[in-house]
């Protein structure tokens, strides 16, 4: 597969396309791993990332999605301070990858204003989101990130029916399954969703959310 015409110049995209490389994960496959080092910073080409942050306890929490175009700014800054990574970046469904050497990645911020402007808003958009899990986790009850969740996931996958498991779901919320089965039963009596095995169908949309 090569680089979308679209993604970058073609100075950059050239320099891009000798030092790159492309990989496909599976759904469900580690592509980031906490405590580890950088070793690429991943550019999404087609499927999407999710990142999620664990705490001590073991517990998951998502704290955005990588869409195609995007990066992930954390395995950047990462990799510029040679640090590990504080977060797990996984597939969320088969994903091609556009993976950048750490290195290059830092020398073209000085050479090529593109990739230093494309990096800056990818910093500002991630900060933005971060954000909102913050508020989220502050000031809305876990049924309402529930249905922003599935809300996501359906445009995310541009479908109203979400392949997930009640677990899955669990493990994105920092919560358990127990939960989220007895949340998703009330969202299914109120109309909201439909609930099949290992699938939910959301029929009902509001943006008030």
């Amino acid at each position: 597969m090569e680089i979308p015409a679209n993604l970058f110049k073609t100075l950059l995209r050239e320099d891009v396309a000798q030092h790159a490389m492309i990989r496909v994960f599976d759904s469900g496959e580690t592509i980031i791993s906490e405590e580890s080092f950088i070793k690429s910073i991943p550019i999404v080409i087609e499927g999407s990332i999710k990142v999620l942050r664990t705490d001590p306890d073991g517990r998951e929490l998502l704290l955005y999605y990588i869409r195609p175009g995007e990066s992930c700014i954390m395995s950047f800054l990462g990799a510029l301070h040679n640090e590990t990574s504080k977060v797990k970046a996984i597939a969320e469904e088969t994903t091609t990858l556009l993976l950048i050497p750490p290195d290059k990645s830092a020398e073209w911020i000085s050479k090529y204003p593109e990739w230093a402007d494309f990096m800056f808003k990818l910093y500002h958009r991630r900060f933005e989101e971060l954000l909102q899990v913050v508020n989220s986790m502050a000031f809305d009850k876990l049924d309402q990130r529930l249905e922003r969740l599935l809300r996501k996931k359906a445009e995310l996958h541009n479908s109203m029916v979400i392949l997930t498991t009640h677990q899955q779901l669990a493990d994105e919320l920092g919560t358990t399954r127990e939960v989220i089965s007895r949340l998703l039963k009330q969202m299914e009596n109120n109309g909201i969703v439909v609930l099949g095995r290992n699938k939910i169908e959301l029929v009902y949309s509001d943006n008030s959310l």
